[in-house]
């Protein structure tokens, strides 16, 4: 039987891990912008860290635990450092890049499902707050960088309906009273949902272009001077 203790140290390294691919993401992200090593150090943190500070504002339940707990500034700043020190390309990174992607989507998912139900929030904010931690810390990085940020994109595949998807997993094990299957359902839904998607383009649809008639002349065209 899973004690409460080991629980959350379970989602304490969940919660590194993601922190600590992200942030290297973020690097990756600097280099290519060309940027100095502040500006890796600030990606990584944005990217790394930037979705658990929105929900720990959100939940209003103390300090943000990035800001409390040393280890989680210092993990960013190391894989900042990883993707300053290291040239992170190549047909090796292109296989490794979407797995470690998809699992950090689908921990911070559940990391975040699983600390708004903690603070006594219901369901519907519990999934919310899960997709915002997992998508968060890169839709402010995408913004500091004045670009769409990548969720939005219509060319990009299942992404934030993973993370809901892992959310929404950790609600119901939740509620079943199985909080530890529920980080494990929701891990492997979120990041195995996100690869496949990625592997059989699987998207959102797009928007069809459809406008409503324009009132005052024949036909929905616009009325004509007398």
């Amino acid at each position: 039987m899973v004690t409460g203790t080991s629980l959350d140290m379970m989602i304490r390294v969940i919660d590194l891990v993601g922190v600590l691919a992200n942030a290297v993401l973020g690097g990756i992200v600097a280099r290519r912008e060309r940027l100095d090593p502040v500006g890796f150090v600030t990606l990584a943190i944005l990217s790394g860290l930037g979705g658990g500070i929105i929900r720990d504002v959100l939940i209003q339940h103390g300090t943000p635990v990035a800001l409390t707990d040393y280890s989680y500034i210092v993990t960013a700043v190391v894989g900042a450092g990883i993707a300053y020190l290291l040239r992170i390309e190549g047909r090796l990174w292109n296989r490794i890049f979407p797995i470690a992607d998809a699992i950090a989507l689908g921990c911070w998912a559940v990391v975040g499902a699983q600390k708004a139900l903690a603070a006594g929030l219901g369901w519907l904010p519990a999934i919310l707050l899960g997709g915002i931690t997992a998508v968060g810390g890169g839709t402010v990085r995408d913004v500091v960088l004045r670009r769409v940020p990548v969720i939005f994109s219509a060319d990009s595949t299942l992404y934030a309906t993973s993370a809901v998807v892992a959310g929404s997993a950790m609600v119901i094990f939740h509620e079943l009273g199985l909080p530890t299957v529920g980080v494990i359902v929701g891990m492997v839904l979120g990041a195995g949902l996100t690869m496949l998607a990625r592997h059989l383009n699987w998207r959102l649809p797009h928007s069809t272009g459809w406008r409503p008639r324009r009132f005052g002349g024949p036909g929905g065209a616009p009325p004509t001077e007398p």
